[in-house]
């Protein structure tokens, strides 16, 4: 079964989705079943880890130390809620530096997720 939130991958056309609705887990794009994208967590040395810092409104700076090139580059953030009920996506183009601003007082707390187009996905904080 499906998982909220979780991400497939087509091997052969590229296509990424997210469940949005759990259910079955044969997903099906270009004749083949989906791969699942396994979520791996940074150490505070990984490109991938997030950095946060609250700003002097009260916003939350989430920042990476990581490659922004077409060949290597973050290709989406995600700040989501511990309850799954909020989720906040910032799409970056390939050489945008890999950063996002949260607007969000977050009282149940929050982990980061993010998609890198060569390292899969990478979970901080969760």
């Amino acid at each position: 079964m499906t998982k909220k939130l979780d991400l497939y991958k087509c091997e052969i056309c590229g296509n990424v989705i997210e469940i949005e609705h759990e259910g079955a887990d044969d997903l099906v794009c270009c004749g083949v079943e989906m791969t699942h994208l396994k979520e791996f967590q940074p150490n505070h040395d990984n490109a991938h880890f997030a950095h946060i810092e609250v700003l002097e409104n009260g916003d939350k700076k989430i920042s990476f130390n990581h490659p922004a090139t077409f060949e290597h580059h973050i290709e989406f953030i995600e700040a989501i809620s511990k309850d799954l009920k909020y989720v906040k996506r910032k799409f970056l183009s390939p050489e945008e530096n890999p950063e996002m601003i949260l607007k969000c007082d977050c009282k149940e707390g929050y982990y980061i997720k993010l998609y890198c187009n060569k390292d899969g996905v990478w979970v901080s904080n969760k």
